[in-house]
């Protein structure tokens, strides 16, 4: 017999499995309320953004001790994260 669906983890990498619905609905209320107030909507557009980072720094972290090639895999993604942004920087008009 296997065990109730809430006992197992939602996700072999660790994470939480209100991540993402959490992120989700944070950015979804915000860009909504950018309508209203601008401002907020760029912290809509920031939040979006924010969940995949957050949830790689989360495997990362969390998984280390575990599966390390699974946060050494974050942290590639991570990494090339970081060299889009610095050779964003390089192009002209950017």
């Amino acid at each position: 017999m296997t065990p109730p669906e809430s006992s197992r983890p939602t996700e072999l990498a660790g994470l939480p499995a209100w991540l993402y619905p959490l992120g989700f609905w944070v950015a979804v209320t915000l860009l909504a309320l950018g309508v209203l107030v601008p401002r907020l909507a760029l912290l809509g557009v920031v939040g979006v953004a924010a969940v995949p980072v957050l949830a790689a720094v989360w495997v990362a972290v969390g998984a280390w001790r575990r599966d390390r090639r699974l946060s050494l895999a974050a942290l590639a993604a991570l990494g090339g994260l970081a060299v889009v942004f610095v050779v964003k920087g390089f192009l002209p008009g950017s």
